[in-house]
């Protein structure tokens, strides 16, 4: 046959714009689907990690001894049995592998043991004795900048000022007010877990579940004193991410202890040990001033936060960045002060969670925006509307917002749904549920209204790509292709997204996606709500050039058509670290939301009765997908709202488990109604606009403003308790 270039884009099913099934979808349903704690090697041992008690202690002495005595103890390891650098980090090399003579947060790992049974690990674990001179924690992020010093340099991890127009304008109408968000965990359900299998010659193969392969092998082959090329990384089945397996975790413990001991390592956290074990959301205290004149038009916003990156730096540079360029909110405002601190604690570790930083400003500057509404005597939805970005906006650095920013449309649609019937007598829909708390006596509802702004991909001049290989061969006298990359699959369908591509591309319908692992170039991490923006950017590229190739040929035979490429968004810039002036971001995208709340006032029971949704997505490339991406955004911010929260006291954490720690259930989300706009970035591959990110940050604010609007209580912290609304 011979192929020409329509044939080669020829509508086939299953393309971009459909929502076909996702390769790993029966298997999951099924429970089939292979997790990374469900690896499993021949003769394999099993690893164990002995962690700090105490937030923050010297660490005097350490003795194995009645640990190695422990039947089927392969290993016993300390800092000292680290061979390469005992330091890590995703921006800042500040975290060791294993604690040398202090330990700054709760959980900070010490000693790891290899045995023949993972009982046979924990028994001679406990064995090991360390004592500890333990110190006062530094806990308050306000006064952290000027408390202990807890790494070279002091406690302020950074500091971004943003400096726009006057900085001493009045205005007619002002508010003020000072937010808390509360430490927020990703709560994925698959714990950290990965398989290190050694090889002859030294080198190691780790399978695991994680968000960003290249970076952990970098800092795996660091730590190990290996050459990057002796440290392969395959993707394993990820049980969920958010944000919480950016970092490392198990992954040089286990690599360590398979060279030292000549086997296979499989390492597997339990809940508790999997809260201490990886990063969770910034903690924040913000201070906010917003001055409008008497039309609601705003004329400033003046604003200092402060965000708690706990005892190492992980992504917290990054996100005080977001906090801060993202912290006037979707509107337009020409004064604008802004500094935000990222600072140094004893306080559990934080770095990525979906929103990263956006959620922090998000809570604090729609929570003014409603407040400014009341002292004008406008409605929510009115003040904001008044102040709505559009594209041509300018942002606080500088930045011209240069594609679509329907934030006024976004409003009105969620503020012209339907609204759902009064109060039901139905107890399973009323505030405490079947508990039989109530049957509608002291049950108030209210509606609340709120909006975000997001930016999509890595930002400051980031050398932002991705990598991606297209393989086309003739199978059984048909073309069949296959797509490999490096970026991983967390459960965000990107599976699914590179088959719909490949089909768009080349027409082919028979997509195969090869495991994702090191032994292509960088996919970059799975966040930023990048992947379809810059993998399937990628994806799209390396179809082009094996379109090129296959155009206009005969029946290619037993050859195989394959490209390689890398794929690169447009260029950012870094701040001005003076005024915080600089075109930071790669694109912005927007959700708004309604929330309709019913209250107990007496137990201070809250029940979300629905959450109406408006975004904004450029371009659909699965429909089905996108709504999954909006309702679970929606879910998380839902937690944020009313019951998630990391208990800390002392630098302590109080509540590391699923019994303690509460995650939205399928009873306590509501119906959503679902609004996706489809207005094209031009400069995005099928114009399209990340998903992921923007509905987790302005679902928790219209909650809470709707418990406000049902209380008439101020209501300055999330999540929201039951003690904030009783008053007990």
């Amino acid at each position: 046959m011979t192929l020409t270039p329509a044939e080669l884009t020829s509508a086939v099913s299953g393309g971009i714009g459909t929502s076909p099934q996702r390769p790993d979808g029966n298997l999951k349903v099924r429970g089939e689907f292979a997790y990374s704690s469900d690896l499993w090697h021949e003769d394999m041992i099993w690893g164990a990690t002995l962690r700090s008690p105490h937030p923050y202690a010297r660490i005097t002495s350490v003795d194995l001894t009645e640990a190695l005595k422990v039947p089927g103890v392969y290993a016993v390891l300390t800092h000292s049995d680290v061979p390469g650098r005992n330091l890590y980090g995703l921006e800042h090399k500040d975290q060791p592998v294993l604690a040398v003579d202090v330990v700054r947060y709760q959980g900070e790992p010490v000693a790891l043991v290899g045995a023949d049974h993972p009982e046979t690990a924990l028994r001679a674990m406990k064995k090991i004795v360390v004592t500890y001179d333990v110190l006062e924690p530094v806990v308050d992020m306000e006064t952290a900048a000027g408390d202990t010093p807890l790494h070279p340099g002091g406690n302020l991890v950074r500091h971004v000022p943003i400096r726009r127009g006057s900085q001493d304008v009045e205005a007619d109408v002002v508010v003020t007010g000072r937010y808390e968000v509360g430490m927020q965990d990703q709560a994925f359900l698959g714990p950290e877990s990965g398989l290190a299998v050694p090889a002859t010659d030294g080198s190691v193969d780790l399978y695991v579940a994680t968000q960003w392969l290249h970076v952990d092998r970098d800092q795996i082959a660091a730590a190990l004193g290996l050459p990057q090329e002796q440290v392969r990384l395959t993707l394993s089945g990820v049980g969920g991410a958010f944000g919480g397996r950016e970092d490392l975790s198990m992954q040089v413990h286990a690599c360590l202890l398979a060279l030292y001991t000549g086997k296979p390592v499989k390492m597997v956290y339990n809940r508790e040990e999997s809260f201490y074990g990886h990063v969770h959301r910034h903690p924040a205290v913000l201070y906010y001033e917003h001055g409008a004149d008497h039309t609601g038009k705003l004329v400033y916003v003046r604003t200092h936060m402060y965000l708690d990156g706990g005892a190492y730096a992980s992504s917290t540079p990054a996100v005080v960045a977001n906090a801060a360029t993202l912290g006037v909110g979707p509107y337009e405002v020409d004064n604008v002060t802004i500094d935000a601190y990222g600072l140094y604690t004893n306080n559990p570790p934080c770095g990525a969670m979906r929103g990263f930083g956006a959620v922090q400003a998000g809570f604090a500057y729609e929570s003014q925006m409603d407040k400014l509404a009341e002292a004008l005597g406008m409605s929510p939805v009115d003040v904001r509307v008044r102040n709505a970005m559009t594209e041509g906006s300018v942002m606080p650095t500088g930045q011209v917002v240069d594609s679509a920013a329907p934030v006024a449309q976004l409003l009105k649609l969620v503020q012209d749904k339907p609204l759902p019937a009064g109060t039901s007598s139905d107890i399973r829909e009323l505030p405490g549920g079947v508990s039989n708390t109530t049957h509608g006596e002291g049950v108030v509802r209210g509606v609340g209204y709120a909006v975000g702004i997001k930016n999509i991909c890595f930002s400051e001049g980031y050398d932002d790509y991705s990598t991606a290989r297209v393989r086309v061969s003739m199978v059984n006298g048909s073309l069949a292709a296959a797509v490999h990359t490096a970026a991983c699959e967390v459960g965000q369908g990107l599976v699914t997204i590179m088959q719909q591509i490949v089909r768009t591309e080349l027409g082919i319908e028979r997509v195969t996606v090869l495991p994702m692992d090191t032994t292509i170039g960088n996919g970059g991490s799975t966040s930023a709500s990048r992947q379809t923006y810059v993998t399937g950017g990628a994806v799209k590229a390396a179809c082009a050039l094996v379109r090129d190739r296959l155009a206009g040929r005969t029946d290619i035979g037993d050859e195989v058509i394959d490209e390689t490429t890398e794929w690169r968004h447009r260029a950012t810039e870094a701040l001005d670290p003076v005024t915080g002036q600089g075109n930071a971001h790669v694109q912005y995208g927007f959700a708004a939301h309604r929330a309709v709340v019913d209250v107990d006032v007496d137990l201070g029971l809250v029940r979300v009765v629905s959450l109406d949704c408006a975004q904004d997505v450029g371009k659909a490339l699965n429909p089905q997908a996108v709504m999954g991406q909006i309702q679970g955004g929606s879910a998380q911010g839902l937690g944020l709202a009313v019951m998630e929260e990391i208990q800390t006291s002392g630098g302590k954490v109080r509540n590391p488990s699923f019994t303690d720690y509460l995650i939205p259930t399928v009873l306590d989300m509501p119906p959503m109604s679902i609004d996706v706009l489809e207005l094209a970035d031009p400069h995005a591959p099928y114009g399209i606009r990340g998903v992921g990110e923007p509905p987790t940050i302005s679902s928790t604010p219209a909650i809470v403003a709707a418990i406000r609007a049902a209380t008439g209580l101020a209501l300055t912290r999330v999540p929201v308790r039951p003690e904030h609304l009783t008053g007990t």
